[in-house]
């Protein structure tokens, strides 16, 4: 193949016309044109001066032998020679060193040689412009092929191995687009890898998550703040609660900055369907079963009040004691009642909340004076701190008496050999009403502290000691994130423990609810979040 006259289509090395033979025919027949008449004029210059030597001779030394004339002539011609055979070779040598340089830049081995530039050579100016862009263009051609086939054996040895690879993957670029599906992918979930490639990753695989730490902010996170990364969740649902075709999984993610292939991010999703449906499941049935203890329970916590209220007065210390006891206890079984049937409303995405215009002065006192005697039955006395100048804020009173009501049971649970617990609210630095449960009981170990929201979650130090479903702080994180607050806790083993929690100023709640498109200021509570949204209305 005459590479002289090829060019780069779509990977291939393919003949083209003579136009470009004919462009450098012409360039070499006026290089040739340019030698002769530079031959021509060294040749005729040197006999010129040779002729005017000899002239000169004559003239001005008519008696000078010819011999020596002779001589002098041959020496002036040498030396003349010389001078014009180096001065010559060093113009016509000029298109055979710009090539030379120009191959030597594109070599890959040896020391780096600067570019040829056609303006620093005066002889053969137009054809060392065509020798070497050809050089470059066909330099650039052999690159093309070699990248285009190394990626193609990447690409077909890549989608070997991922198509053997026996769970679903999926790749995304930068753009969080997918661009690969595996096959056990497309079973999974379904769809043709056709339906699914070139589609946004978060339309095209619905995905909830338990808690904030989504993939979209594991991505945005990591595009921040490194080069590569890997994380994993645990139970990841496609699709909603209770449907048939719904998929449980967990997720494996695997990030890399600025993938030259555009592979940025990689998925691998492990089925659990049967295990988490199962929990489901059991959470539908305990809940059913705990429904049903709502009217007895309701019977029995009337029939104590109407025998304290009634007997009271005339029972003995000891039998006012025993039904002080029994009061606290009927509103502890009631707390769990209601958690238990929250929890599962949560799981369903059907707790919803209606958020009013409330005093929260007043909310607070409501809790602690309804918790007043389960504390006073171990001894505890529960302390409030209040600022006076708390704007109203807007909350779901039903559902924000949970979470103070969760915190203060906690409190005075691990509050083990104290007396005392605080209940203090204030305007944070933010603008949001900020309200603290402090106990100086057992504490949380370090180690726990990063559990201690998710649901089922027990203190394994004093969980046999110290009763409990698990489920009081998931159902609080998730009404205190609902109202657009949040929820954090500081504690240290045997120093106690501070939950603190956030609601918004009823005024800022229902300027953000203006400009959300959402005045009626209703908010759904859930366990599952999406990628792009906190709440799902």
């Amino acid at each position: 193949m005459d590479y002289r006259r090829c060019k780069h289509k779509r990977g291939k090395l393919q003949l083209t016309n003579g136009k470009r033979t004919n462009t450098f025919m012409d360039f070499l027949s006026k290089l040739r044109h340019q030698a002769r008449s530079y031959l021509f004029l060294i040749v005729f210059t040197e006999n010129m001066l040779l002729v005017g030597v000899w002239l000169v001779a004559r003239i001005y030394h008519p008696g000078l032998p010819t011999l020596y004339i002779v001589i002098g002539l041959a020496v002036v011609g040498l030396l003349n020679s010389l001078l014009i055979s180096h001065i010559g070779e060093a113009h016509l040598m000029q298109p055979i060193t710009a090539l030379w340089k120009a191959i030597h830049h594109i070599s890959p081995h040896g020391t780096p040689e600067p570019a040829p530039s056609p303006t620093d050579y005066t002889f053969g100016r137009d054809i060392i412009t065509n020798l070497t862009n050809n050089l470059y263009q066909l330099t650039s051609v052999i690159q093309n092929v070699e990248k285009t086939n190394k990626k193609a054996t990447y690409d077909l040895r890549a989608n070997f191995v991922a198509n053997s690879l026996p769970l679903p993957l999926i790749v995304l670029d930068k753009d969080e687009t997918i661009v690969y599906t595996n096959d056990a992918t497309n079973k999974y979930l379904g769809e043709a890898a056709a339906d699914l490639i070139g589609k946004n990753a978060y339309t095209a695989l619905d995905m909830s998550f338990q808690n904030e730490d989504t993939l979209s902010s594991w991505l945005k996170r990591s595009k921040n703040q490194t080069a590569t990364a890997n994380h994993k969740w645990e139970h990841v649902r496609i699709g909603l609660p209770g449907q048939g075709d719904s998929l449980l999984f967990d997720l494996a993610g695997y990030y890399n900055k600025d993938n030259p292939l555009g592979y940025e991010t990689l998925l691998i999703l492990f089925d659990h369907t049967e295990v988490y449906a199962q929990d489901d499941q059991a959470m539908s049935f305990v809940a059913l079963g705990v429904h049903e203890l709502r009217t007895p329970l309701t019977l029995l916590r009337g029939y104590i009040e109407v025998f304290d209220e009634e007997l009271g007065p005339s029972l003995t210390g000891e039998l006012q004691e025993f039904m002080k006891k029994m009061n606290a206890s009927a509103q502890q079984l009631s707390g769990f009642v209601d958690n238990i049937l929250n929890v599962a409303k949560i799981e369903d995405n059907q707790l919803t909340l209606q958020l009013h215009k409330e005093d929260w002065e007043q909310v607070i006192k409501t809790v602690v004076d309804d918790l007043y005697l389960r504390a006073n039955v171990r001894g505890i006395t529960i302390k409030t701190d209040i600022a006076q100048d708390l704007p109203p804020v807007g909350v779901d009173r039903y559902s924000i008496y949970e979470v103070l009501a969760n915190l203060l049971d906690n409190a005075i649970k691990y509050s083990k050999g104290t007396s005392e617990i605080y209940v203090t609210s204030r305007l944070n630095k933010t603008g949001q009403v900020e309200t603290s449960v402090k106990d100086f009981g057992l504490g949380i170990d370090s180690s726990i502290l990063p559990h201690i929201f998710d649901k089922f979650y027990r203190n394994h130090r004093n969980r046999a000691q110290i009763g409990g479903t698990g489920l009081g702080l998931y159902l609080s994180k998730a009404i205190v994130d609902a109202h657009g607050g949040q929820i954090t806790v500081n504690s240290k083993v045997d120093e106690g423990s501070t939950f603190t929690f956030t609601v918004l100023p009823f005024s800022e709640l229902q300027q953000n609810g203006k400009e959300l498109g959402n005045p009626s200021l209703t908010r759904n509570a859930h366990g599952w979040i999406k990628n792009h949204s906190l709440y799902r209305d």
